[in-house]
């Protein structure tokens, strides 16, 4: 597998109500994040350390080599320093549609589930 992109951003929760999240995507139906396209399908948790690592499986049936990791350290006071990484058997896909994957995880993460967290 090849990091075919990644990103850090803040979340606003701790660790473990980030893992949480990312464990049972749909476990709060007032708060729905995981809001997938047509041509994606809900991830299954391919490996989990609580509360500091998560592994989804693939999310589009095209690639489903894909992996993606998420990295859960606190940022020393309440909320968490996310970092997701994807990965990608070789060959990588054509750059417009592995900037549509990286987009995509972005998107799920860094504005649906934040906004989920009140920001």
């Amino acid at each position: 597998m090849r990091e075919a992109g990644t990103r850090k951003r803040n979340q606003p929760a701790p660790p473990h109500v980030v893992f949480a999240a990312l464990t049972e995507p749909d476990g709060d139906p007032a708060r729905p994040w995981l809001l997938l396209l047509d041509d994606e399908q809900p991830p299954r948790t391919l490996r989990a350390q609580e509360p500091h690592l998560v592994v989804w499986s693939s999310i589009w049936p095209k690639r489903p080599d894909a992996e993606v990791r998420f990295d859960l350290p606190s940022d020393g006071a309440t909320g968490t320093d996310l970092r997701w990484t994807l990965f990608l058997e070789e060959p990588l896909p054509e750059p417009s549609l592995l900037g549509h994957l990286r987009k995509r995880i972005n998107q799920l993460i860094n504005a649906n589930l934040r906004y989920t967290f009140g920001q």
